[in-house]
């Protein structure tokens, strides 16, 4: 099962201005979105790739074809063709140093297929050798021509909401006090340092859902069982704030190794939770304070735009009060429903210019082992009344 949730979560004490559209898993361990995609499943928003037919012979599926320039395409327009080569073959050399690969000798062939036939080569060795590479592309203006490479972490369509009412459990059962103390430095290095916004935070986009469905379930006066389903936003909003006094406590992040090396691993459960805190205080000593929005996507204020097109990480991305129940399974319903008039989900980018300049370093490495951390932590949450009744 997949256990971070298919639905999107809100931001850290002030919410992230941006809005979102789409729908996304929840992390149980970690969902998704949007309405085709399972949801024990990540999903992709790229389209499908399309088979070959079933009459092809084996023999022609054999064969390798080099790309073909399209003679209504224009691959790049510049009047100086041979200022725009020379820029080109330089911006591609120091791509290939930066990313240490061979591309194809491409410079014999005439223009535009040369250029075409070498942006192909590229895409093609890129996506092999480079974890989180997503496209190639080229920025030409009147004086210059350089190649841009972008590196994305893909979420899948995930929501990363961590559940705290099982840790809450756990502190009031003597059995698993320990793990309880270790899975709080946890919680506290995402809340202080990678910056996961918390459901009770007015600012967060989580307040807000939590804030209208409570209005809604308080104005629905013929619902037999009203009472029973405010007494879950009133339960709600108790361990949430007890939790986040816990959690807010920087304590817990002094004492984070030193209740590491102390825990005792007695079954599964205590191994699961030790190899997910190991790989949080792995990343808090390497990157104490990055914040998991340091890359999110930075869009240019367009006045004209009333609307943003797509689903902001801080949506997506959150501490909540449980993912299962009712309540959850509602406000579940009202995340999905919004974010499936989105077309696309902010994620993690990096982009690099070879422009003659030095290149940026960046990498997302952080964020490949945050997300993965997030993934465990919550299968470890969701999966914790399950394990203790085995």
């Amino acid at each position: 099962m997949n256990y971070a949730t298919d639905n999107y979560i809100g931001n850290s004490t002030t919410a992230r201005a941006k809005k979102t559209k789409t729908t996304a898993r929840t992390a149980r361990r970690v969902y998704g979105l949007d309405a085709e995609t399972k949801r024990c499943e990540r999903s992709s928003e790229r389209q499908t790739k399309g088979s070959a037919c079933g009459d092809a012979s084996d023999g022609f599926l054999k064969v390798s074809f080099l790309p073909i320039l399209q003679e209504n395409k224009t691959v790049l327009a510049v009047q100086d063709i041979s200022k725009m080569e020379s820029d080109f073959y330089a911006s591609l050399d120091s791509l290939a140093g930066h990313y240490n690969i061979v591309p194809m000798p491409t410079r014999h062939f005439e223009y535009p297929y040369n250029t075409a036939l070498a942006l192909w080569d590229l895409e093609e060795k890129l996506k092999k050798s480079v974890r989180n590479f997503s496209e190639l592309q080229v920025l030409q203006d009147s004086t210059k021509t350089c190649l841009v490479s972008e590196e994305k972490y893909s979420t899948g369509t995930t929501l990363y909401y961590i559940p705290v009412e099982p840790i809450y459990q756990m502190l009031r059962d003597p059995k698993r006090k320990e793990n309880a103390h270790l899975l709080l430095s946890v919680c506290s290095y995402l809340y202080h340092s990678a910056d996961v916004p918390y459901f009770r935070q007015q600012g967060s986009y989580l307040y807000w859902l939590y804030e209208m469905h409570r209005e809604w379930t308080e104005q629905d006066e013929d619902r037999e069982e009203n009472e029973r389903y405010v007494r879950e936003f009133d339960k709600a909003e108790l361990i949430g704030d007890f939790m986040e006094q816990k959690i807010f406590n920087r304590m817990n992040l002094a004492v984070f190794e030193k209740r590491f090396n102390g825990f005792k691993s007695r079954d599964a459960f205590d191994k699961q939770c030790m190899v997910m805190a190991k790989k949080a205080f792995d990343l808090y000593s390497e990157y104490p304070e990055q914040s998991i929005f340091r890359n999110a996507p930075i869009y240019e204020q367009d006045e004209d735009d009333t609307e943003d097109e797509s689903i902001g990480m801080e949506k997506y991305i959150s501490f909540v009060s449980d993912t299962k129940g009712w309540l959850y399974e509602s406000i579940e319903q009202s995340i999905n429903s919004e974010f499936n008039e989105y077309g696309a989900m902010d994620e993690p980018t990096i982009l690099k210019c070879f422009d003659g300049n030095e290149p940026t370093q960046n990498s997302l490495d952080f964020e490949n082992r945050l997300f993965s951390l997030l993934d465990d932590l919550c299968a470890i949450l969701y999966n914790y009344k399950q394990n203790e009744n085995e």
